[in-house]
């Protein structure tokens, strides 16, 4: 069931998608370019990235974003540094999605040119019959984030609304730092999106229900990872875990290891019993 966090060949990574798989939240390293971001992922031994959009690309090109918008010779060159970093760009979030059809696909269209498995979101509500068309012809999944409030999807409650009598494509992202600034409990929160869960924004803070709390290496703040990735086990999750580590900005390499011997460590345990 479970899969180590080490980096492996793009052929093994896009034929092992039942498996765990551990990646980094490019936001992670928002102060770099997505170029330093695969680079970093890949310095971690791991094999998966979550892009967002609107990080400059490279150094090189300081004026060209990560999107939809890149010129179709610099999504070339994208896939090719992804292939020669050994790293899957596997997610995309969070991006806005509206109920305009011709918006969204513009995003899909994106995503599938670049290999991209799921689409992070925080859509209105009217724009889910739509969406769920769209992803059922891409074969795209959308997986509905949760910020803290006031946004409208902080509540696992109302994530789980608009996925009821939708497709298997329409999921949840499940952002475990979000819902501690909330004030929801993880594990409650990952229980009643059983079945549901599409990704995982991993995440470990120094405090719960306070919005200031800071990521610090998992397993030593107040979120339980290890109770959180035994209630996915559980479940039976399949999917990836993106790093998103929103503190200590300029380095935060050292801590986003310790996260990473934590899962790996953690898995091991939980494959054992």
């Amino acid at each position: 069931m479970f899969m180590s966090a080490r980096v492996m060949s793009q052929d093994q990574a896009k034929g092992k998608t039942e498996n765990w798989r551990l990646g980094v939240q490019a936001w992670s390293f928002k102060q770099f370019t997505f170029y330093e971001a695969v680079e970093k992922t890949a310095s971690l031994g791991l094999g998966w990235i979550e892009a967002y959009p609107g990080q400059k690309l490279s150094k090189d090109d300081p004026n060209i974003v990560f999107g939809p918008d890149m010129p179709a010779e610099i999504k070339r060159q994208v896939k090719q540094k992804l292939k020669d970093a050994g790293v899957k760009l596997v997610n995309y979030g969070v991006v806005k999605l509206t109920n305009d059809e011709s918006q969204c696909r513009k995003v899909f269209d994106f995503a599938k040119e670049m290999g991209i498995e799921t689409i992070a979101s925080e859509p209105p509500e009217e724009a889910f019959d739509m969406l769920d068309k769209l992803c059922r012809e891409y074969q795209i999944n959308l997986a509905v984030h949760n910020h803290p409030p006031p946004t409208h999807y902080w509540d696992p409650n109302t994530v789980l609304k608009v996925c009821n009598g939708r497709s298997k494509w329409i999921g949840a992202c499940a952002d475990t730092g979000h819902w501690m600034r909330s004030g929801v409990n993880p594990v409650e929160a990952l229980k009643k999106l059983e079945g549901r869960i599409v990704s995982v924004h991993l995440k470990d803070l120094n405090e719960f229900g306070d919005k200031k709390a800071h990521d610090v290496p998992w397993g030593t703040g107040k979120a339980d990872v290890k109770a959180v990735l035994t209630e996915l086990a559980r479940q039976n999750f399949k999917g990836t875990f993106s790093i998103e580590y929103e503190y200590n900005w300029e380095n935060s390499i050292p801590e986003i290891q310790k996260c990473v011997e934590y899962f790996n460590k953690t898995a091991a345990e939980l494959k054992s019993k």
